[in-house]
């Protein structure tokens, strides 16, 4: 019924199919200093991911990508047995990325393959876009528009292909069967969008990861153009799923004001993870280096749960022929724990974006994280050149 109700109203005659190449090369340092180790992590890896779009008529789409990462070091890949120095994932290989036909009009629209799924602000489901193996699902992907402003999405989840690669020495790390469907319904209107969600993940591999997650989220802005005050706030509910052999029930948060004035937005937060000495809300189809510091200690949330205050600021500078070209971020966590009254530690991130010769972006980044009750301290720097893309081929 849902295909018919997108595809019938605008079927016509194709138009001029045509074909584009699309790539993504990215060369990165990473060194990572962990003071559980006796040597520090030197990882270099040049990643190139590329494909084929084609549109062959009127709404349709084709893409086969692929992804290929090399490099080397003194660094744990997960794949490559160097146990002796901190992890870097950023295993080398190369696999099929994406594989999907697709079709969408003004209405809606239907993927299905392996496809990439990022969904609100990826806290829940995203693509991991940080590391160079991406995290893609083979799944189909159904949208509807029934009124301006109003999106209804669904998503059913068959496997998902970690960021860990088809090398890795732990094969629940390369990838894991689901059955798990996902709902978003979100409405738009000005500078304002409220999104509710059911996200029901199923876990075949592993029972435990199983969950079901029920939230609303609500971001917006009262300034014109961007300018003024803006906020993010976020309620959840996570709940045992499917043959998950544990019975538990968490509460999920976020609560974040911003400021942005010209080119600067400052912004305060407190992310809200439950948990109950046993059991914490988890999020593994997650981009998670985007939430609670960039050196990633919080991959698994500790079962006594996780407080993460923050307070950041970023945005766009530059003079002359680089205005607005350059960009900067500076963030600091605070760590605690929801039960037990334990301060983890707290963390300093920053970072600066530049354009280089040829197209080409160049990155520095750096998170610095001071254990206090939990893990150990651990310093990350990041060095990046990227280049991205696209070139008609035919049409």
């Amino acid at each position: 019924m849902a295909i018919a109700l997108l595809v019938s109203p605008s079927l016509r005659a194709a138009d001029t199919p045509s074909a584009t190449l699309e790539w993504d090369l990215r060369l990165r340092h990473e060194q990572v200093d962990d003071s559980g180790f006796a040597r520090d992590a030197d990882a270099t890896t040049a990643r190139l991911r590329a494909g084929l779009r084609l549109v062959p008529a009127a709404g349709w789409t084709i893409l086969l990508e692929g992804e290929g990462v090399a490099g080397g070091g003194t660094y744990n890949s997960g794949a490559n047995g160097k146990s002796a120095f901190p992890t870097v994932l950023d295993p080398t290989g190369a696999e099929l990325n994406q594989a999907w036909i697709g079709w969408k009009n003004e209405r809606g629209g239907i993927t299905l393959g392996r496809q990439r799924i990022a969904l609100d602000n990826q806290r829940w489901v995203g693509n991991v876009g940080w590391r160079q193996n991406e995290q893609t699902f083979d799944a189909l992907a159904l949208s509807v528009k029934p009124v301006a402003g109003l999106t209804a999405s669904y998503y059913w989840l068959d496997k998902v292909h970690r960021v860990a690669g088809d090398n890795a020495r732990n094969p629940l790390a390369r990838e894991r069967n689901l059955d798990t469907h996902l709902l978003n319904l979100a409405w738009k209107h000005g500078s304002q969008q409220v999104a509710g969600y059911a996200y029901l993940h199923e876990d075949r591999d592993v029972a435990s990861a199983s969950t079901a997650t029920y939230g609303l989220r609500w971001t917006g802005s009262l300034g014109k153009g961007g300018q003024g005050f803006g906020w993010s706030a976020e309620l959840a509910r996570q709940v045992d799923y499917a043959r998950n052999p544990a019975n538990f029930a968490h509460d999920y948060w976020l609560l974040e004001p911003t400021w942005t004035q010209g080119k600067t937005t400052l912004r305060a937060g407190w992310e809200h993870l439950g948990g109950n000495g046993i059991t914490a809300v988890q999020s593994p189809l997650a981009t998670l280096h985007a939430f609670n510091g960039w050196d990633d200690q919080f991959g698994t949330t500790p079962v006594k749960g996780l407080d993460d205050r923050y307070l950041g600021a970023g945005g766009k500078f530059g003079s002359g022929k680089l205005d607005g070209k350059l960009s900067w971020a500076l963030a600091w966590h605070d760590y605690r724990s929801d039960v037990g009254g334990m301060h983890y530690g707290s963390e300093w991130n920053a970072s600066l974006g530049f354009p280089l010769p040829g197209g080409l972006g160049g990155l520095v980044k750096l998170a610095d994280f001071r254990a206090d009750g939990f893990s150990r301290d651990n310093t990350k720097l990041w060095l990046q050149v990227e280049w991205r893309g696209s070139k008609a081929v035919a049409q």
